[in-house]
């Protein structure tokens, strides 16, 4: 006899506890049989478990998941990637088969999950840097243009500020760096 079981990457627990205490749903979704499933998900810490799935149920469960929400997929098998083409963002591991990796929006090279939670992070900082840009351009047009054009303001002090607006914007974004 020989006997064959799955192995859970070691990070994948602190992974799903760190997403789901920042208000992330994980949902595990498998081909693989039900008792697996729910044995690799209960090492996990994942709940919501679907298990001997075909691909096109994981593109049914995509389908469910995304009404309540924007949807990202995690996969690594050929099976996957039609699943991975249908997520709203979906990322293939890097030792994952080639077809998922050519379906992903990216891939996670390292092939460690934590690296899941750093660009999550990474992304959160840089959305909050673009929206402070957009405040920070914006309040200074709807401020400076009208003056600039009653004449409040004169033409090379509107130049000088657009200039001046433009650096920080420049030097704000600069921040996502570090």
């Amino acid at each position: 006899a020989i006997g064959v079981r799955d192995e859970l990457r070691p990070e994948v627990p602190e992974v799903v506890r760190t997403l789901t205490a920042q208000g992330v749903g994980v949902t595990m979704l498998t081909g693989d049989n039900t008792r697996t499933a729910h044995a690799l998900a209960a090492q996990a810490g994942i709940e919501d478990v679907r298990a001997e799935l075909r691909p096109e149920d994981k593109s049914a469960a995509i389908s469910e998941l995304g009404r309540t929400g924007s949807v990202a997929m995690i996969g690594d098998g050929i099976n996957d990637a039609p699943v991975l083409a249908r997520a709203d963002v979906s990322l293939a591991m890097g030792q994952g088969a080639l077809v998922s990796r050519s379906q992903a929006d990216a891939v996670i090279a390292s092939n460690q999950l934590g690296d899941l939670v750093r660009a999550r992070h990474t992304a959160q900082q840089a959305l909050r840097i673009v929206r402070q840009n957009f405040v920070w351009a914006g309040s200074y047009n709807a401020l400076c243009i009208p003056l600039a054009l009653v004449g409040w303001l004169p033409p090379w002090a509107a130049g000088l500020g657009m200039a001046l607006s433009s650096l920080v914007v420049v030097f704000n974004a600069l921040r996502a760096a570090r």
